[in-house]
């Protein structure tokens, strides 16, 4: 079930009427809302269900055993082993093939050829987010940060809460946790901000990530040998800006619709663009992801130890956050390009008029954003080797360039520019609000291309 589409738009319509029906009944409410999150889920599979219910229990009663243990020394195998268990099943449904085909080839290559048996299996959607949910919560209360181990019913709705589940952004349990054992409380409800970023999610997502797709971006990966370097520099400009748009628009909608439902959401793009960068890049992008690489991974690593050990930390961090995105190698060669540039930033850093900076960093993530659409590492190589036939574009469009120059400029908008829209619509009355809502959704619809393709962070 997607977002910009009618039948989640009555799912919502119907979770959100139910629920605040139930706001003085705040088990039931979350009953409710842990209900409706799995059958939102169900819609992509059922038997998804049965893995996420299994992790919500395991972690659970783990999350219960760690608060119980006041042993530091005791706690942590406690951790370790229940750390190990989350990701052995997310390595055994995301990494099978991956590591059985790589070892196929070695073998290969060694002249041991076998046929290795290839397991095939169907990746659960949202299984990357839901055990990173579930790490960061066990962490958190082996470190102090969660002070009483959830209840079942409340482990269950902050593993599964449908805003979220599908494609972040991912929400530490020291901050949602407090506010599902909270009793509802309608004055939390920020409705104007609610129904602007859902709006402007909307607006993003079905009218200018898909144009940008279908338009340009798709046509020159698909062959980029038929064109030459006006064109594929377009192109690439316009998957850097669609790949943008279409996944801050997914985190736009699930911030506001929490938001309608009561609960606040961290905020997870602040124009990466801008960054002048590597490391202000990723304070920028997927903030929630990129502050659990950090929290979670560099600094248990030792983070900034000093040294070559920095530069090793922040290598392997970023080959992980690679190979998180997807089991190819073309996704561990995109890690390992944003690796090796904070190694080179932090070891020689070099001072920079700021637009300088900020145009050589865009252009840097423009060219890794290649190997990460391109599909396979090959084929990234072949599009950008099509850069060195020169020639000005003759595919793109006026509207393309139109679409491609104001999502760059918008890039540079005031940061307070949403708060600042905020405060001239909150003079309107609630009914009003949704009024216009209501309309911007037809309009986009109507100004969009037909259909609505999935948020392209559902296969992560």
């Amino acid at each position: 079930m997607l977002f910009p589409t009618l039948n989640f738009g009555l799912f919502f319509l119907a979770v959100f009427f139910a629920s605040w029906a139930l706001a003085k009944r705040t088990d039931t409410r979350k009953l409710l809302l842990v209900a409706a999150s799995y059958g939102f889920y169900a819609m992509w599979d059922w038997r998804f269900c049965v893995l996420l219910a299994l992790s919500s229990l395991g972690n659970w009663a783990v999350g219960r055993a760690l608060a119980n243990t006041p042993s530091e020394d005791a706690r942590k195998p406690i951790l370790l082993g229940a750390v190990a268990l989350n990701l052995v099943v997310l390595g055994f449904f995301k990494y099978a093939d991956f590591f059985l085909l790589s070892l196929e080839g070695l073998l290969n290559a060694a002249g041991l050829a076998r046929d290795l048996p290839l397991l095939s299996l169907v990746v659960p959607v949202a299984i990357s987010f839901f055990t990173f949910h579930a790490i960061s919560y066990l962490v958190d209360i082996h470190r102090g940060h969660v002070r009483h181990a959830a209840g079942l019913l409340d482990m269950a709705l902050y593993l599964s809460f449908f805003p979220q589940l599908v494609a972040g952004p991912i929400v530490r349990a020291a901050h949602f946790l407090p506010q599902i054992a909270a009793p509802a409380d309608a004055t939390r409800i920020a409705m104007t901000r609610a129904f602007l970023l859902i709006g402007i999610g909307l607006f993003k997502k079905v009218f200018v990530a898909t144009w940008l797709a279908s338009l340009q971006a798709d046509e020159m990966f698909r062959d980029p040998s038929l064109y030459k370097a006006g064109d594929l520099l377009l192109g690439m400009y316009a998957y850097a800006l669609q790949i943008y748009c279409d996944f801050s628009a997914y985190t736009d909608i699930a911030i506001g619709v929490a938001a309608l439902l009561g609960y606040r959401f961290p905020i997870n793009f602040d124009q990466p663009y801008r960054a002048a960068s590597p490391s202000e890049f990723w304070k920028r992008w997927h903030i929630s992801l990129s502050s659990w690489l950090r929290d979670y991974l560099y600094i248990p690593l030792g983070g900034d130890a000093g040294g070559a050990r920095t530069y090793v930390n922040l290598a392997l961090v970023m080959l992980l956050g690679g190979l998180w995105h997807g089991a190819a190698w073309h996704f561990v060669i995109w890690g390992a390009l944003h690796g090796a540039a904070l190694i080179v930033a932090r070891a020689w850093p070099i001072a920079l008029p700021r637009a300088l900076a900020i145009a050589l960093m865009f252009h840097f993530v423009c060219v890794t954003w290649v190997f990460f659409r391109a599909g396979d590492a090959i084929k990234a190589l072949d599009y950008l080797g099509g850069l060195s036939r020169l020639a000005l574009p003759v595919h793109a469009s006026g509207f393309v360039m139109i679409l491609i120059a104001l999502g760059i400029a918008s890039q540079f908008l005031p940061k307070d520019r949403l708060a600042f829209v905020e405060t001239r619509v909150l003079s309107l009355p609630a009914w009003a609000q949704g009024l216009a809502l209501g309309a911007a959704i037809v309009a986009i619809d109507a100004i969009g291309p037909a259909g609505v393709a999935p948020f392209i962070y559902f296969q992560f």
